[in-house]
């Protein structure tokens, strides 16, 4: 009489995702992780290139015979290697992923190349950066209470409120800019262009009374919301940078602005010099002789 396996090991067959055999167990990949290693291939074969729009989901089921939840399992598989983003009502597109350039970011502002005004670190190079979709000027209401504090109003103030997305020109977007503009002074902006060229408006503050505006940032990480992603044409999963500046006017030390910088956490590297304190500029002095 030939001696089958035990009980457990007919559980074990039913649990696990492998064919069985008499004395071989044969490795099976998972339906929606075949589907997801084909779609890859077509992505890395070029048929869809970095930031196109992938086919619906219903269109990938009826190409590969598969049921709806498969697919959105290949997806997820896809999205969470990197490969496609998926925004709710914006449909899935190809990452741009490690096609998409870093930019260190240091801590020197400087004056513009093309016009009065000032580049900040993350767009300090010679290159041209773009407006990405619209942009606004236009008041509106401050309910962030964290902002309003930096900004010195109350949270429900209105504000003069600039909004742009920029980047450097034949790239993704790279950041999301949204400036509130103190009331006391937002007269002197109110006129101007919602994109002009880097930094204007601001020596037009400066040009106002304010000369020379000193800037301070906080920087912290965080996970995007799904109009950020949106915007900067990545997966929700993927966190951000977000980076406040505080201007303060160089006459009476009050915030004129502050500005959200929201960048892709895979588009940006900071970069600090250390400073030494008072008390770490000398050698340390020579250690004492040890005694016999």
């Amino acid at each position: 009489m030939r001696c089958g396996r035990s009980g457990d090991d007919a559980a074990n067959r039913q649990r696990s995702p492998r064919w069985w055999k008499e004395g071989v167990d044969v490795p099976v990949h998972p339906r929606y992780l075949e589907i997801a290693s084909r779609i890859r291939e077509r992505i890395e074969g070029g048929e869809w290139l970095p930031g196109a729009r992938l086919p619906r989901l219903d269109d990938f089921a009826a190409e590969y015979g598969a049921n709806r939840d498969t697919v959105v399992r290949a997806i997820a598989e896809l999205e969470t290697a990197g490969f496609v983003w998926a925004v709710q009502g914006r449909g899935i597109s190809v990452r741009h992923d490690t096609l998409r350039p870093r930019r260190p970011r240091g801590d020197l502002v400087k004056r513009n190349e093309r016009v009065t005004g000032y580049s900040f670190p993350s767009a300090s190079s010679r290159e041209v950066w773009v407006r990405h979709g619209t942009a606004t000027n236009a008041p509106a209401r401050l309910e962030n209470p964290r902002i309003a504090m930096l900004l010195g109003v109350d949270p429900g103030t209105e504000v003069l409120r600039r909004f742009r997305v920029t980047g450097p020109a034949s790239e993704a977007p790279f950041q999301i800019n949204v400036t509130w503009i103190h009331p006391r002074i937002a007269d002197t902006v109110a006129g101007l262009g919602a994109s002009p060229a880097a930094g204007e408006w601001l020596s037009r503050i400066e040009k106002a009374g304010h000369w020379p505006i000193r800037w301070m940032e906080i920087h912290r990480a965080r996970m995007p919301g799904t109009e950020e992603a949106g915007l900067l044409e990545i997966p929700t999963d993927l966190p951000v940078l977000e980076i406040v500046r505080v201007g303060t006017s160089g006459t009476d030390d009050r915030p004129v602005e502050v500005t959200e910088c929201v960048v892709a956490s895979d588009r940006v590297e900071t970069v600090h010099v250390l400073h030494r304190d008072e008390n770490a500029h000398q050698p340390w002095p020579p250690e004492p002789l040890a005694r016999a």
